[in-house]
């Protein structure tokens, strides 16, 4: 990395909590330079304006949730069901770090920027796709392993998780109880269990 390549690293990294839990359209200049120590100067040096940074900041908090969520899908997860409850399991485990963060960057960057900000919304779009094709991935291969049912519509299950994983977020954000969040992950391991999984004769 340059210098200039490790100073707009190190504003993204200080200040993707920031905008994050404050909302990107709401975090001013001024907390940006607060947070990095920068002059507004420096960081208008970086970066062209502050939508520039905030693409780039919502590029790597997203890119954050989504390495740490594929990992559910990784090798070490044998079997297409395996990975499926390793997914569910993710959030489980790290709702109250997604929580401290500011909520999922996901939801929090489309609610926000709407028709307001093309460049976030088009971003943000983007990942949602990813996600989906993600999980839809996996839910083809184990169709194709014979390990889950083939007439599921793997783009409709991977939709409905994400639609459940999100209004549970919300639902246990917005109210500080957790119980939303735990409804949607039982739901989703239900369909999982139930509808995805093949059961033995």
């Amino acid at each position: 990395m340059s210098k200039a390549e490790k100073t707009k690293q190190f504003i993204i990294e200080k200040t993707a909590s920031l905008f994050n839990t404050k909302g990107y359209l709401s975090t001013t200049l001024s907390d940006i330079a607060q947070a990095t120590h920068l002059t507004k100067g420096s960081i208008y040096g970086n970066f062209a304006n502050k939508d520039e940074l905030a693409i780039e900041v919502y590029k790597y908090n997203s890119g954050l949730l989504s390495k740490s969520m594929s990992r559910s899908f990784g090798d070490e997860f044998p079997t297409t069901m395996d990975k499926l409850h390793a997914f569910v399991d993710f959030y489980r485990k790290n709702w109250r770090s997604v929580f401290s963060n500011g909520g999922c960057p996901l939801m929090n960057a489309a609610t926000e920027s709407d028709d307001i900000f093309p460049g976030l919304k088009n971003q943000v779009k983007k990942s949602f796709e990813d996600w989906a094709g993600k999980i839809s991935s996996v839910i083809i291969q184990g169709q194709k392993n014979g390990d889950l049912n083939e007439k599921a519509n793997a783009e409709e299950y991977a939709s409905i998780f994400i639609m459940l994983l999100e209004g549970g977020i919300l639902l246990s954000k917005t109210t500080g109880d957790e119980k939303f969040l735990n409804l949607a992950l039982e739901r989703i391991t239900k369909m999982i269990d139930n509808e995805l999984n093949i059961l033995p004769s």
